[in-house]
């Protein structure tokens, strides 16, 4: 259950599928969603995708983002092609009586400026993390490494969930060594569309979360 105020979203890596958590996560608690940093593609941003993914009777809210960066790059890259200059004081939690999921751009220690990098922002805001991770070469390392920054900087970490199909040796090996729960496990997906997400949530609470 995601308790007011709400959970920071973030990943170890790229395109891990944070945008499908989301969907998830909303769609299952019915909660609202914030992206505050979008970068590239505005005509197709994670906001819409994720709009299209949960369907029509969702009663929550989707803030603005409060940068849009036209740029498929680092935020830091983005805003600096955008003339920007991006601060962590620019950004508080939208004014809701729902808890809110709000999601990180790229990576857990992709930069939003000189100084500062996305979990920064989750510090920032308050708000534990749960971090979505994909089992492939290198996420041993990835997922403990960003587990590492997160607990160095005093960030609690709600739980992972395991995006695009299972793997128990690698969900039991990073729950010994890290202490932390799986909270759920997205299966691999061949396309992704609002029926497809609904007959997910309803796997999910029974079995997840």
């Amino acid at each position: 259950m995601i308790s007011r105020p709400g959970i920071f979203l973030s990943g170890i890596d790229t395109n891990i599928g944070k945008t499908v958590v989301s969907s998830l996560l909303v769609k299952l608690f019915n909660t609202d969603y914030w992206k505050p940093i979008q970068c590239g593609d505005l005509d197709n941003s994670d906001s819409m995708v994720l709009r299209k993914l949960i369907g029509k009777d969702y009663t929550g809210t989707l803030h603005p983002e409060r940068y849009a960066l036209h740029l498929p790059q680092s935020a830091h890259i983005a805003a600096k092609e955008a003339n920007v200059n991006i601060k962590l004081q620019d950004f508080e939690l939208p004014q809701s009586d729902k808890p809110i999921v709000v999601e990180g751009a790229g990576g857990c220690l992709v930069p939003i400026n000189e100084e500062n990098t996305v979990i920064d922002l989750a510090k920032h805001l308050g708000l534990p993390v749960v971090l979505v991770v994909r089992f492939y070469l290198g996420a041993y390392n990835h997922t403990l490494l960003s587990i590492e920054a997160l607990q160095k900087r005093g960030i609690e970490i709600q739980g992972l969930i395991l995006n695009e199909g299972d793997n128990p040796e690698f969900r039991e090996f990073i729950s010994r060594k890290t202490h932390l729960k799986f909270l759920g496990v997205v299966p691999k997906l061949k396309s992704l569309d609002s029926q497809t997400l609904e007959t997910i949530v309803h796997q999910w609470r029974y079995t997840s979360l």
